[in-house]
């Protein structure tokens, strides 16, 4: 059984930043690919960014190349997510994912385990 936990969420102004936590247990963290995705209201669930087993392949979705960075500390079992520049339509609810390999797609089916998601509020 795999236990993702989110944290770092809360409210912020346009062009602040936020750092959000994911802390992973019941496996070997740092052998599966991991992921955040982000629901706003009233849309589909969206992939942010991925990051492989060792950390050495990410994938960004396009509105949030150079604003957001993932990364993350397998000594530590956690992921993070560095996010700069915060815009209004980054408001949602952000979503760690764990994979069952250690490169995956983006695609949420690639994705067997999810956490509670923490919220992410940008005001303008």
């Amino acid at each position: 059984q795999v236990q993702l936990v989110e944290s770092g969420g809360g409210l912020v102004h346009t062009g602040g930043s936020l750092r959000l936590s994911c802390t992973a247990s019941g496996r070997r963290f740092g052998v599966y690919a991991m992921a955040w995705f982000r629901q706003a209201p009233g849309k589909e669930r969206e992939f942010v960014a991925t990051i492989s087993g060792s950390g050495e392949r990410t994938i960004y979705t396009d509105s949030v190349k150079g604003r957001f960075t993932i990364s993350r500390d397998n000594d530590q079992n956690t992921m993070y997510l560095q996010i700069n520049n915060l815009k209004p339509e980054d408001t949602a609810v952000y979503y760690c994912a764990a994979a069952s390999t250690t490169y995956t797609g983006t695609h949420y089916s690639d994705f067997h385990y999810w956490g509670q998601g923490t919220q992410v509020t940008v005001s303008s």
